[in-house]
């Protein structure tokens, strides 16, 4: 956060008032074997649902089992859920919380997984893999009508006019495939940010929500080391951090978490940068084993200090959201709990 505020002129990075505990910097582990990296989906998982996994599945266990996602669980219990995504939206990581399919390629398989849930606010591209699929005819935009959401798209409406005060479920697709990066002129995830907590606490004042919110481009300048793309990626990501933080603090009952299933790139700002002219440099194309930082805000933030391993966050997130166990595949895999 502070090399991101020194070189950019920024006077308010929002991710320096997350943390309740004197700004300390949460990590993570993860185990796997020295020489093996895992791949941006698995880490969701494991966030997700608690367990280890292979590469290239979607919320299926290391035996090809499907497993309940904390977003599914929540669901069964009546919480609103939401999920907002600068990638298209049955991309690797919101596809974790809600797909289960062999392999994260699936595109339209995951988008068929989609319509079977019942997210309450989806925001994110992929209008392809609804409404011009190339496995059979059907079309899953107007699908996702017929079971009774408000659907828009970039085509028709752009998201500060979609309509977030109804009490129908919400749908808006930002792109046919990725959306742009925000150098190319996206600016919707700041603002999905502001309207999607708003929008699910209306949903369902009573049981809450559990939304999930990536800004998934921050990881594709990490793998194509681009640091100027980075920091561009990191800044909307931090605008959009502090719309959220902003609503938790004004409703006193929200918990924030920000973190990250990985790091990319290896990236390291050299001598000689000053503000405006940053030199950086990469180490891989790749993920790296670094710790991730975990911030926290709101009740139970305590519960996320430490190093621990990246299923934790998943036990703490379930523990919090007061979700009973509905899973045994879960319970297998009580070793990895904190």
């Amino acid at each position: 956060a502070k090399i991101t505020q020194i070189f950019c002129s920024i006077d308010d990075f929002c991710l320096d008032f997350m943390p309740q505990y004197q700004k300390v910097l949460l990590g993570t582990k993860k185990r796997n074997k020295p020489t093996k990296l895992h791949l941006s989906e698995i880490m969701t998982i494991q966030v997700a649902c608690g367990i280890k996994t292979y590469n290239g599945s979607i919320g299926m266990s290391m035996d090809s089992i499907p497993h309940r996602t904390i977003l599914e669980e929540a669901e069964a219990q009546g919480i609103a859920t939401g999920l907002v995504a600068t990638c298209f939206i049955v991309h690797a990581t919101p596809a974790a919380f809600y797909a289960h399919q062999p392999l994260r390629t699936m595109n339209e398989e995951i988008a068929l997984d989609l319509v079977d849930k019942d997210v309450d606010l989806i925001i994110g591209g992929g209008k392809k893999y609804f409404d011009r699929r190339d496995q059979d005819d059907r079309n899953l935009y107007e699908e996702l009508q017929e079971k009774g959401y408000q659907v828009s798209d970039y085509s028709k409406l752009d998201l500060t006019q979609v309509n977030f005060h109804t009490r129908s479920k919400v749908i808006h697709f930002t792109a046919d495939r990725h959306p742009v990066p925000v150098s190319a002129g996206r600016n919707y995830l700041p603002y999905a940010s502001k309207a999607a907590p708003r929008f699910l606490k209306n949903y369902n004042s009573d049981k809450g929500f559990f939304l999930m919110i990536e800004g998934s481009q921050i990881d594709w300048a990490g793998h194509g080391n681009e640091g100027d793309l980075m920091i561009e990626e990191v800044l909307d990501f931090d605008r959009a951090v502090g719309e959220a933080l902003r609503f938790a603090q004004a409703d006193g009952n929200t918990l924030l978490i920000v973190t990250a299933d990985h790091e990319t790139g290896g990236m390291a700002i050299n001598p000689g940068s000053k503000i405006g002219e940053i030199n950086t440099e990469f180490t891989t194309n790749g993920h790296t084993a670094a710790l991730v930082p975990v911030y926290a805000y709101g009740p139970g933030a305590e519960d996320f200090q430490g190093i621990y391993e990246n299923t934790a966050i998943y036990y703490k997130m379930k523990r919090l959201l007061g979700l009973e166990s509905t899973n045994v595949a879960t319970e297998m895999n009580a070793g990895d709990r904190e």
